[in-house]
Parts: structure tokens; C-alpha cells; sequence
């Protein structure tokens, strides 16, 4: 006599995935993102575990990488050129602008050519592409973690303390991961079909870095200008934050919309190329 089979085994027979090429999920979608939350963590964990894997250092290069950039413009900019650093060491105030600004250009890097160095995964397997440059600029996270300790270890060197604007550091650090998200997205989105990108990202960091108050003040004169560039407002921020300055509210209010938008037409842009990934990477 045959058995009915249980609703146990009915539930086990169920897919967890139903891949239809009509109805495939594109783009950001938070529900798509959950139910593949595990395959983010591997991700994110993998390109961390990759991107110290047979180095001498280790995760020492997270605080050697902003230490050396900071003694290096230090002694050009605060010592030969004698830039104004509102009021801090300019050791102090290089490494507060350092930290976030090494954070924003390896996540967009490496976001960036996520794409590329995954092409065999996006080729066999089924799941949000935008996992992968998700995955990328979470890793680095891990390195700005590592970066404060240098920071707060040189506070308490020039003996400058912890202050209650402390508190709004994570907001600053999720408005720095969501405009590195946009822009890697963006920017690896396009590596798959303009392999120019990879070659090209490089020198639009480099540019971005001096055209952002990273390693110098805000001149009053060009402050309406350089509040349109996103880092601004978030640099400023990082820096507010650990000196117990005043916030400039403007300034990073119109960092976060421009980040918004910044990520809305990234992950449009995505959606809409991320169909032929497999076809032309």
C-alpha cells in the first residue's frame, strides 16, 4: 500500500529558489538581499581573508597604509607648506580626513572591479549580482575598524579627548558606505562592458583626493563648490566628531542627499545592465 506523503516531505521538496528568466529579481532588492544574506557574509568574509592572504603584515597594512600617508603629508603640507589644521596637530587632523577617504577609495576600487574578478561565479551561478560589489565595500570595513585605533591612540599621544560627538560617528560611517556603495556599483557596472574603467579608476581616485578636504581646510572662498562633492560634508563630519568641533549641518546635509541620489541612479544603472553581465564579461 502506497504511503500519502507527509507535509514534511512536501516542504522539503519545495525550492528555496525559483529562477525564471522572466521574473528574475534585478537590482537592490532588500527581500532578494536577505534571503541571501549568508552568500554576503561568505562574500565579505572571502575578500577579506584574500586581501591579506600571504603577507608578511597582515592587517597590520590597515593601519600602516593611512600611518605612512599621514607622516608623509604631514611633513609636505604641515611642515613645508605650513597649512592652517583648525586648530588640531595636523598630524591629528591629516589621519581624522585619511581614515575615511582610504576607506571610500579601496571600497570603490575594489568594488569596482568586483565584477570582473568574479566572472566565473556570475557565469554558473544564479543570485543578486549587486551582492558582489556589496560584499566588496563591506570587507572594507573591517580595515576602517582597524584605522581608528591609530586614530585614538594619536588623540591620547597629543593629548586631545574623546567627545560626546562621538555618537554620530556611525551615521557618518553608514553615509560613507552608502556613497562608496553607489559609486563602486556604478563603477563596476561599467568595468564589465568599458574595461577602460579599471585602468581609469585609479586616476579618478587620485583626483578626487585633492579636489576633497582630506589633507587640507575648506577654503571660505571655495566652500559653496566644494560642498558639492559628497566627501566634504563627510570628511568634515569624521573630523567634527572626533575634535568636538562644530557641525557643519549644510555641508552634510547636501553630502547625504547627493549620495542618495547618487545611489538611486547607481542602482538603475545596475538593474539595467545587469542582465547582459553574463553574456559580456
Amino acid at each position: 500500500m502506497a504511503l500519502a506523503p507527509s507535509s514534511s516531505m512536501k516542504v522539503a521538496d519545495e525550492p528555496l529558489f525559483v529562477v525564471d528568466a522572466e521574473k528574475i529579481s534585478i537590482g537592490l532588492s532588500p527581500k532578494d538581499l536577505w534571503a541571501h544574506r549568508e552568500l554576503l557574509y561568505f562574500l565579505t568574509w572571502r575578500d577579506v581573508k584574500v586581501r591579506y592572504k600571504q603577507t608578511l603584515l597582515g592587517a597590520t597594512w590597515a593601519l600602516l597604509q593611512p600611518l605612512l600617508l599621514m607622516l608623509i603629508f604631514s611633513f609636505v603640507f604641515g611642515r613645508l607648506v605650513g597649512v592652517r589644521s583648525e586648530g588640531v596637530p595636523y598630524p591629528l587632523f591629516a589621519c581624522a580626513g585619511l581614515l575615511p577617504w582610504t576607506f571610500f577609495t579601496n571600497a570603490v576600487t575594489n568594488s569596482g572591479n568586483s565584477l570582473i574578478g568574479n566572472a566565473n561565479l556570475i557565469k554558473k551561478v544564479y543570485f543578486p549580482r549587486i551582492i558582489i560589489p556589496t560584499a566588496a565595500v563591506a570587507a572594507g570595513l573591517v580595515d576602517l575598524g582597524i584605522g581608528f585605533l591609530l586614530l585614538i591612540v594619536l588623540m591620547f599621544y597629543y593629548g586631545v579627548g574623546l567627545h560626546l560627538s562621538l555618537l554620530l560617528l556611525p551615521l557618518l560611517i553608514v553615509l560613507l558606505t552608502l556613497l562608496a556603495l553607489g559609486v563602486g556599483m556604478w563603477m563596476s557596472a561599467l568595468n564589465v562592458k568599458y574595461r577602460d574603467v579599471r585602468y581609469a579608476l585609479p586616476f579618478l581616485m587620485q583626483v578626487w583626493l585633492f579636489a576633497s578636504p582630506v589633507i587640507y581646510p575648506v577654503p571660505e572662498r571655495w566652500r559653496w563648490l566644494l560642498a558639492l562633492n559628497p566627501m566634504t560634508g563627510i570628511v568634515q563630519g569624521f573630523r567634527a566628531a572626533f575634535f568636538g568641533q562644530p557641525f557643519d549641518w549644510g555641508t552634510l546635509a547636501l553630502s547625504a542627499v547627493i549620495t542618495l541620489l547618487i545611489l538611486v541612479y547607481s542602482t538603475f544603472t545596475f538593474s539595467r545592465m545587469e542582465r547582459s553581465f553574463a553574456d559580456v564579461i
